[in-house]
């Protein structure tokens, strides 16, 4: 499915994407036989803004069915000439997207699936979670599984972390300049052991 493009007075009201795409996705709808047809959000998320994650219920004549992904890719354009300010794409985890950054709980709440793009799709997802789960302190040592090219033309694997409050950098373990490394928890790394001086306290 493409782009559905819309100025933001067409959004009924809605603030943010996560409301919009909520509101979208809840409804039910009676068909030709009498029977009804729904779906209902039963969580959903939209990290950064750009990327909607929910887990969307099935319902039929007001029976909860099957629990899915939904996943749409979300466009702000408050400045766009033509007054189309807001975008989404929307698919389902059986179209197998490639953002995969659905959060834990959103992922908790599906139900279990034959859908092989689906289930590559959550597979990769968890993988994601795990990476991003790891603990790092400052003063850990930490080795790249691919070593990465910097300006200024050096190639480095091995960083110093240093953490200040939420803010992580990341210095040259050999020559001690500062490096910025772009979504360094989306990469594989791991821990080089290191001896700890502790400070010693006396009594």
């Amino acid at each position: 499915m493409g782009w559905l493009t819309m100025p933001f007075s067409s959004m009924g009201g809605y603030k943010t994407a996560s409301a919009y795409l909520d509101a979208q996705l809840t409804y039910e709808r009676e068909l030709e036989d009498g029977t009804t047809q729904g779906l209902r959000v039963l969580a959903s998320s939209c990290p950064g803004n750009r990327v909607y994650y929910a887990a969307v219920q099935s319902i039929t004549n007001g029976i909860p069915g099957e629990v899915f992904a939904v996943v749409c890719l979300v466009k702000w354009s408050p400045r766009s000439p033509s007054g189309e300010n807001f975008g989404y794409k929307d698919m389902s985890e059986s179209a197998g997207p490639h953002e995969a950054e659905c959060p834990a709980d959103i992922l908790g709440l599906l139900t279990t699936t034959d859908s092989e793009y689906a289930l590559d799709w959550r597979r990769r997802c968890l993988a994601r979670l795990r990476l991003r789960s790891r603990a790092l302190r400052s003063g850990d040592r930490v080795r790249l599984a691919s070593p990465l090219r910097f300006t200024d033309g050096e190639t480095r694997d091995q960083f110093i972390v240093e953490k200040r409050g939420r803010t992580m950098r990341f210095r040259d373990a050999q020559g001690g300049s500062l490096c910025h490394i772009n979504h360094f928890m989306d990469r594989h790394w791991l821990i080089v052991p290191t001896t700890r001086v502790h400070k010693t306290v006396f009594g």
